[in-house]
């Protein structure tokens, strides 16, 4: 991919590879990199409702950030259906596998808050029916700009099309709580081009979603990541000896990797309020890897760049493979090149013996990593399982030049803020 040059000054890079003997490495199990077992008996938000992707508030440089004292996150979340016809059995029983797997197709912004980072309350829908220009609203970002209590939220608009978006709104306080105002209207901001990053008109199965935005700490401008797929028709896309790797004899045959094309996108905004955005090429691409890359986002410590995104065991690539969970890269600089930390990429993935016990993993600037629980199995075959769709334990990670450990294990759900504002 040829580099590119922004309008307002020089941003060229390559994109750095995620090779597939990087992804040979991957070696689930390892108690350095493995999430610590939920148990069957975990406790859930609510009843009413599924959550899944979470979102903690938080400022432009990555700080999570409570207000006035109350931790606030966002969560896609959708409504369960313990009573309607179309998710029950033919004995009548509640069928939530079924109720679960069709959640995407419903998912609303919700928010929750806290005054002790986790035991969250619901608040409730942040935008009002009607607002959202598509079906679905998926997973972003949502950024306290100021004292004032003002919140950007970015998120991806689904159905029709994927489009990167943005709502401004504002957090109010009580002694008694929070809520949300405003977050009336939607501006647009960008989709995929099919020239950098793939349409779903070159491929159905195309992703472009979870934009993240960022000031970088060293040229002040402001960023945005996300998730994409390389452009070009499915299928058409050259698995050669850069994205292959150093592999050992006998592992050059790539099979049908050619369909796997994940890459972490980057944009810079024009202006300051993040209204304006130009695509540049991807910072971070998988092609004959790995075919998702969601949810992309940086910690930023000692100098360095961690790049971390979460990715799945169904979307690896023929010949390669490895646990749901987070994956981590990398550099001393914002353009890269970036290396796969722990050799191989894997920072937290489910243990072998609960393969979807969590996913969505956040990792925050404390070291703190949050995600939700999936499912966990409730007998030793493991045919018999509980369905999440809501918190699971905190885990902490040390991160320490190229390598990172996992060192603790807290409650569910908790994430505490790093600062509070007091508003004006």
């Amino acid at each position: 991919m040829k580099s590119t040059t922004a309008k307002f000054g020089k941003t060229p890079h390559q994109p750095s590879l995620w090779t597939r003997a990087d992804a040979l490495k991957v070696h689930a199990d390892d108690p350095t990199t493995t999430q610590p077992l939920v148990s069957a008996n975990f406790p859930v938000l609510s009843d009413e409702v599924f959550i899944w992707d979470t979102m903690p508030l938080r400022d432009i440089d990555g700080n999570i950030t409570s207000v006035d004292g109350w931790s606030v996150i966002f969560t896609l979340t959708a409504d369960r259906h313990p009573n309607d016809p179309q998710y029950l059995d033919q004995n009548g029983n509640y069928d939530v596998i079924r109720d679960w797997n069709d959640r995407h197709g419903r998912a609303k912004m919700y928010y929750w808050f806290s005054r002790t980072g986790k035991d969250w309350k619901l608040g409730g829908r942040v935008m009002a029916e009607g607002v959202s220009p598509t079906v679905r609203e998926w997973a972003g970002t949502p950024i306290l700009l100021n004292e004032q209590g003002e919140v950007d939220l970015y998120y991806t608009a689904v159905t029709p099309g994927a489009t990167i978006v943005k709502v401004r709104g504002r957090v109010v306080t009580t002694e008694h709580g929070v809520s949300l105002v405003g977050f009336e209207k939607v501006k647009p901001l960008f989709e995929a081009d099919g020239k950098m990053y793939q349409t779903e008109a070159q491929n159905a199965f195309w992703g472009f979603r979870d934009p993240w935005p960022f000031r970088d700490p060293k040229d002040g401008k402001l960023y945005m990541l996300f998730e994409g797929n390389v452009a070009g028709e499915r299928g058409s896309h050259k698995v050669g000896k850069a994205e292959i790797g150093d592999v050992p004899p006998g592992y050059e045959d790539v099979g049908n990797s050619r369909f796997q094309t994940a890459c972490v996108g980057i944009a810079v905004a024009r202006d300051e309020d993040g209204d304006d955005w130009e695509m540049l090429p991807p910072l971070l691409t998988a092609v004959g890897v790995n075919d998702q890359t969601e949810r992309p986002h940086f910690v930023f410590q000692d100098g360095k760049y961690y790049l971390f995104t979460i990715s799945h065991t169904f979307t690896y690539a023929d010949g390669v493979t490895g646990p749901d969970g987070v994956y981590g890269f990398v550099a001393d600089s914002l353009f890269g090149p970036y290396v796969p930390l722990n050799g191989s990429g894997l920072v937290l993935g489910n243990p072998s013996s609960q393969p979807f016990q969590t996913y969505s993993h956040c990792v925050m600037p404390n070291g703190l990593v949050t995600s939700f629980i999936d499912s966990v199995p409730t007998d030793d075959t493991g045919t018999q399982i509980r369905i999440g769709g809501t918190e699971a334990p905190t885990v902490g990670i040390k991160i320490k030049g190229q390598q990172t450990f996992v060192v603790a294990e807290y409650d569910y759900g908790y994430i505490p803020p790093m600062l509070d504002v007091t508003l004006k």
